[in-house]
């Protein structure tokens, strides 16, 4: 208990404190000092990765969360391209400002039905957080929320590690997870999960940066214009969990096989699976065709998004199966919330594009599975670059 009462002493105390005094140095604007404090005992900073092409990622090692992600535009202005908050005091605030922005999802991105799974003939009950069902993990009590041991090499390289206990939130087994962050002289913001455990379990990790190619977050982002390289996707219940089905997204507003504006087929009252989201966005799985025969191709371009406006074009990259598309249907509830920079985000300002096995796969017996065993490594990887189109 002292122990969380210093934690949220030290985040208020960081938030009451005048750190305006202390220029910013970097691109994006933040001031690092806002991120400089001490959660559970353990020290968070703010780390900076660039390049000579002026790309700059600001990451802190709470959560593992990129904060900014700036690249330039068509003019060659620097922008920001990701959504978050401009202190650690927000990010650690999960009752003002609950937010899974930029963070490092573990130990099993995406839902879990009913919380729990079978595995090796042992039901396992996980923290429910999403209703009846366990989301990103457990959610703030989930490794977004966690402190990483942190390791810069150099301009370019952040690795940060994470010990995951055995029954955390539900999960078996001991982990010890490590995500490399790495910004490359194209522009790319390269992203490795690894992973070892103790004890068969289930691993599923990906990033969640909110992305506004426009680089306007107080304005809806659905101009934007984005490709996903799938011929086929997951139906889910009006609960986001997938019906276990496989369909084809041919003739239907799933289909982004053409490159075309979010605008043109977010809203579609006639088709079924919109009303899940009643009727305000995507929140849903494509199965990538970059992934055959249990296998995925991270040279090929899995998915892309475009702005009209400033140019910036990104292209992703990944070994997984399957790509979950969201497009910030739910920000802007809370209209008195103030983010980055003092904006305040409107509902649809963004796209996630997170990497990933398929939703509930632990429950589905016949999709990509997640499952880890002791002497075996978890990999995953996930690229986007960055370049003017």
């Amino acid at each position: 208990m002292k122990k969380i009462l210093f934690a949220v002493a030290a985040v208020l105390g960081l938030a009451a404190c005048n750190c305006s005094e202390q220029s910013a140095t970097l691109q994006s604007g933040l001031d690092p000092a806002k991120f400089d404090t001490i959660i559970g005992g353990d020290t968070v900073k703010l780390y900076t990765l660039k390049n000579d092409k002026g790309m700059e990622v600001s990451i802190t090692n709470y959560g593992g969360r990129v904060v900014s992600l700036v690249v330039p535009d068509k003019d060659g202005k620097p922008t920001d391209v990701v959504l978050g908050y401009d202190n650690i005091a927000q990010y650690a605030d999960t009752v003002n400002s609950p937010s899974d922005y930029g963070s490092s999802v573990g130990r099993y991105a995406n839902r879990i039905e009913g919380a729990k799974f079978t595995l090796n003939d042992t039901v396992y009950n996980l923290r429910p957080n999403d209703g009846p069902n366990c989301l990103h993990g457990g959610g703030n009590t989930g490794w977004m929320h966690k402190v990483l041991a942190a390791e810069q090499i150099g301009d370019s390289v952040l690795k940060l590690t994470l010990k995951a206990e055995d029954g955390e939130n539900g999960f078996p087994g001991n982990v010890t997870a490590v995500t490399t962050y790495k910004v490359t002289a194209d522009n790319t913001l390269d992203i490795t999960w690894e992973a070892e455990t103790d004890k068969p379990t289930v691993i599923n990790m990906t990033n969640h940066n909110y992305y506004n190619l426009n680089g306007d977050p107080e304005n809806v982002g659905t101009d934007m214009v984005l490709y996903l390289n799938a011929d086929n996707w997951t139906p889910a219940t009006d609960a986001y969990i997938p019906t276990g089905e496989i369909a084809p997204v041919e003739g239907t507003p799933m289909d982004f096989r053409e490159p075309h504006a979010i605008a043109d087929s977010i809203v579609n009252a006639k088709f079924e699976q919109m009303k899940n989201s009643n009727g305000i966005g995507y929140d849903h799985n494509w199965c990538l065709n970059t992934y055959k025969d249990g296998k995925g191709d991270d040279t090929q371009v899995c998915a892309s998004l475009y702005s009209p406006k400033t140019g910036i074009f990104m292209e992703m990259f990944t070994n997984e199966p399957g790509v979950q598309c969201y497009t910030g249907n739910f920000q802007g509830e809370n209209k008195e919330l103030v983010c980055k920079g003092g904006k305040k985000y409107p509902p649809h300002v963004s796209v996630c594009l997170e990497s990933q096995k398929y939703p509930n796969s632990p429950n589905v017996k016949d999709w990509p599975s997640p499952v880890v065993n002791p002497g075996e490594k978890y990999y995953s990887h996930a690229a986007y670059k960055f370049s003017i189109k």
